[in-house]
């Protein structure tokens, strides 16, 4: 049996979507000949939502090592609230022990805690254990430069330069790359020639049909955050908000707009719930979507609820929504982790992504019957599209969303989990470049 150390700063309890994938991968890793150790920091030092059913989904049997961190009430004075930099000094110290006691084939980050990754070059040069980073999201990215100042992330000006510094550090001794989108390793091996050879995976989040038995096992204590009122029709969306994601929002309420003034008796019927919108502490998120609303004057039809949600809450809220609206964000490398529990929901779906996007060809191949339009297009034929099929709605036609179950079991994250063993053994068969 071969194993890997998992690189996780957030682990479950906590709800982040960064964890998710090893979370779900790791029922499948014994099976395919991996037995995996996590390496999480302890849960008093995470401020994320915390969703204790979480537990229920991982093997009993996982080892799970927790590091401590710096107090975030006063790291974050200096401007280091990061969780990946507050336990990196951990992290080393916890790791060197462990490996001086165990044999290890491979580590393994799965976070989109990036600085933390800086310690694989670290151990790879001092233990001699290669190491594999999963590109959940870009670390080091060009996206925000040319963005308004409102627009970029809190502390943008320190990240930016951060991850700048950090991120070829971190690539010059990797042997091998996971990644949701094929932009993100690409970008990488342009910035950084010397791992163009290095093995890599396009590998897609997975469908985890036991949240779904753990969601409806549990469905008595589960909240929802939404409450259905009689004649009105629930269009709901869990997941974080953002100025990149208003492209495909804005059409959304342009279309509403449009039918309310036409034919306000059926379109007033609706009403659209953003929620869990902020990363943001509980009580302190800035609403992202709710100031277009009202920019377009449908902000009597909509809300938005910025505080995060547990995991298990978010699927209780999805069953009790009429539609699950899915937005895309103007970057078209952005891959959409929360596209699977929208498809198990067999809610009817509305999506607006990007064309270039690759949950653009998830969803086709999964749910054909999906309502689907893609930007960059022309907006108006785009409004008047959704303008259409809002109406069908509004008249009563809500048909369960029909899911192409050949199609499905592709994505699932037992197929995805073994993508990842397989990375793993190119990696460790991979002779070592002495240019790399």
């Amino acid at each position: 049996m071969k194993r890997v150390l998992i690189i996780s700063p957030y682990f479950v309890p906590s709800n982040t979507a960064d964890m998710q994938r090893i979370r779900m991968s790791l029922s499948s890793f014994q099976d395919l000949g991996w037995e995996a150790e996590i390496v999480t920091v302890n849960q008093i030092s995470s401020d994320i939502v915390k969703d204790d059913l979480l537990s229920q989904s991982i093997p009993e049997n996982t080892i799970i090592h927790h590091v401590n961190a710096f107090d975030k009430k006063w790291t974050s004075k200096l401007g280091l609230g990061s969780i990946a930099l507050r336990s990196l000094w951990f992290y080393r110290k916890e790791v060197n022990r462990l490996i001086n006691q165990k044999k290890y084939d491979i580590i393994y980050f799965s976070t989109t805690q990036f600085p933390v990754c800086v310690l694989g070059a670290y151990w790879k040069k001092r233990f001699g254990i290669p190491y594999v980073i999963d590109m959940q999201d870009p670390w080091h990215s060009e996206y925000y430069q040319d963005k308004p100042k409102a627009q970029r992330p809190a502390k943008y000006w320190f990240s930016y330069r951060l991850n700048k510094l950090l991120e070829p550090i971190a690539m010059k001794e990797v042997g091998g790359l996971i990644s949701v989108s094929q932009a993100y390793i690409d970008d990488l091996k342009k910035r950084y020639p010397s791992i163009n050879e290095v093995p890599e995976a396009l590998i897609t989040f997975g469908a985890f049909e036991k949240d779904k038995e753990i969601a409806e096992k549990n469905i008595s204590v589960l909240n929802s955050s939404i409450v259905p009122v009689d004649g009105k029709i629930n269009i709901v969306y869990v997941g974080r908000g953002g100025y990149d994601m208003h492209h495909s929002v804005k059409v959304l309420f342009l279309a509403l707009q449009k039918g309310i003034s036409s034919k306000p008796s059926l379109f007033k019927r609706f009403h659209l719930y953003f929620i869990g919108t902020s990363y943001a502490a509980k009580g302190k998120g800035i609403k992202s979507i709710q100031p277009l609303a009202e920019e377009i004057g449908v902000n009597e039809y909509v809300s938005e609820l910025t505080d995060r949600i547990g995991f298990y809450e978010s699927l209780s809220t999805l069953q009790k929504a009429d539609i699950l609206f899915i937005p895309g964000s103007d970057d078209p490398k952005y891959s959409a982790s929360k596209i699977y529990p929208y498809i198990m929901s067999q809610k009817p779906i509305l999506a607006i992504f990007h064309e270039k996007s690759s949950a653009e060809k998830i969803l086709r191949a999964c749910s054909p019957d999906a309502t689907l339009f893609t930007f960059p297009h022309n907006d108006e034929h785009l409004v008047l599209g959704i303008h259409d099929q809002l109406h069908k709605w509004a008249k009563g036609d809500l048909r369960p969303l029909v899911i192409n179950k050949e199609a499905f079991k592709n994505f699932s994250a037992a197929v995805m989990a073994e993508k990842q063993t397989r990375l793993f053994d190119k990696v460790i068969l991979t002779p070592v470049n002495s240019s790399n």
